[in-house]
């Protein structure tokens, strides 16, 4: 009965665990030499994607190698920031309000991946201020959008805003 349980919490061994941040080490070297051939903001994109790979990567390796519940949050939060750093770099690409719009949305996504980690780890009173992080994050993708209109566009625009996600 005891080997039961050991079993089902199996976590990889410490040469393992060398051996991939050894290799996360590797890998991370060869994605970040392949963005030497871009340039501009395409390789802004690429260093940045490389740096999260190894970033999740490293989350992964961790909680692989202690199976602790606070390590896999902390893979739900550094995929949530990964994707949002990559996200923003990909923003850089644009101008003006379409920019504020696509930071924005970065910024929604994010925070809806982080509500949903804290929601696994405190489902209870976490819920309702996850739901409450999601409803402002949309709230203030909304009102970007509303700040390209102008005079009645932009009015008509803020109020369906404030309506829809219950602001005054």
């Amino acid at each position: 009965m005891l080997v039961l349980p050991l079993a089902q919490a199996a976590t990889i061994t410490k040469a393992d665990y060398q051996a991939g941040k050894t290799r996360i080490s590797a890998d991370s070297k060869a994605d970040k030499a392949a963005c030497a051939a871009l340039t501009a903001n395409a390789k802004d994109i690429c260093i940045e994607e490389a740096k999260a790979k190894e970033k999740v990567a490293r989350a992964e390796l961790e909680y692989a190698y202690t199976a602790k519940s606070g390590d896999q949050n902390k893979v739900l939060k550094a995929k949530a920031d990964s994707a949002y750093a990559v996200a923003k770099e990909k923003c850089d690409d644009k101008a003006g309000n379409a920019k504020d719009v696509c930071v924005q949305e970065a910024k929604a996504i994010q925070t809806k991946a982080l509500a949903n980690a804290k929601m696994g780890k405190e489902i209870g009173e976490a819920k309702v201020d996850a739901s409450q992080e999601k409803r402002d994050a949309d709230y203030k993708v909304a009102t970007e959008k509303c700040d390209g209109m102008s005079g009645d566009a932009k009015a008509g625009c803020m109020a369906a805003a404030k309506a829809k996600f219950g602001k005054n």
